[in-house]
């Protein structure tokens, strides 16, 4: 009887209405995430013996180079999307896709920004449907997207044989103009009407995302985005709470400092993995 009464005492939670027009993207770098997600996990398969220290301190770098300057120089553009995946070449996807789950659980987890996971349950919580956009891989993406229950994302497209990565990429990274492509394609497929549609960025580089929807949001802003976003009275939130850089930052010398650290706790990581065989 214990049971069919607390049962029966139970309130059911309203359902949802959905709204089918209107969702919400999300940048994942330093946005949803602190750091990069595409690094975080380079340093998993580097602490799995996957690639060595010494080409995840080379990825970092061109890394960091394209978060700088990626922007301004085609050639630099042109450059990343040649070194993006060449990483991966040669691994199956779907050994991808579990290593990004236990990359993913392990360090990237903890690295999510409560302020703005709180901010894409808020858009679920209203019948929204939510995505990532993001340059990042498209697998590690929609991983990503599953641990934080999202509807899915859009990501950067590996050319495969075999069911292995080739090192190519398919068409170009999800990067800055490109991703407003990808929103409005989606857009177009979904029946969403993008004047009522929210997107969330921390990034100059983002501005034609954002400039597309009629909701624009700036998350842990740098410096160019953070005066667009007074300009335009857009809304603005910071949760770095006083840090100016995170693992992937606009200083040099920072993002010096934050690949020394990075590459130093892969090592850590790779040896202890080791010693377990």
């Amino acid at each position: 009887m214990a049971g069919e009464v607390a049962a029966a005492a139970v309130i059911a939670a309203p359902a949802v209405e959905p709204d089918p027009t209107a969702a919400a993207f999300f940048d994942v770098d330093n946005t949803m995430m602190r750091g990069a997600s595409i690094y975080h996990f380079a340093r998993g398969l580097a602490a799995r013996g996957l690639f060595t220290t010494r080409d995840l301190t080379k990825f970092a770098l061109g890394q960091a180079w394209f978060r700088i300057r990626g922007n301004e120089n085609p050639e630099h553009i042109a450059k990343a999307k040649e070194m993006a995946l060449a990483f991966v070449a040669g691994l199956k996807v779907d050994d991808v896709v579990r290593l990004g789950e236990e990359i993913y659980d392990e360090v990237m987890a903890d690295r999510v920004w409560a302020g703005t996971r709180a901010l894409a349950q808020g858009h679920l919580d209203a019948g929204q449907r939510v995505w990532l956009v993001t340059a990042t891989p498209i697998e590690l993406a929609r991983v990503i997207a599953q641990r934080l229950g999202l509807t899915g994302a859009l990501g950067t497209v590996a050319e495969t044989s075999g069911g292995a990565y080739t090192g190519r990429l398919v068409g170009d990274l999800l990067h800055g103009p490109a991703k407003a492509e990808a929103i409005r394609a989606l857009a177009r497929r979904e029946g969403l009407d993008l004047s009522r549609c929210s997107a969330y960025s921390d990034s100059a580089n983002d501005l034609p995302m954002l400039s597309l929807v009629g909701h624009p949001h700036a998350i842990n802003p740098d410096s160019e985005l953070r005066e667009h976003a007074r300009e335009h009275g857009w809304d603005t939130r910071d949760f770095r709470t006083g840090r100016k850089v995170t693992m992937v930052g606009l200083p040099i010398a920072a993002t010096a400092g934050a690949i020394a650290g990075g590459v130093a706790a892969g090592i850590a990581l790779r040896k202890h993995y080791r010693s377990m065989v």
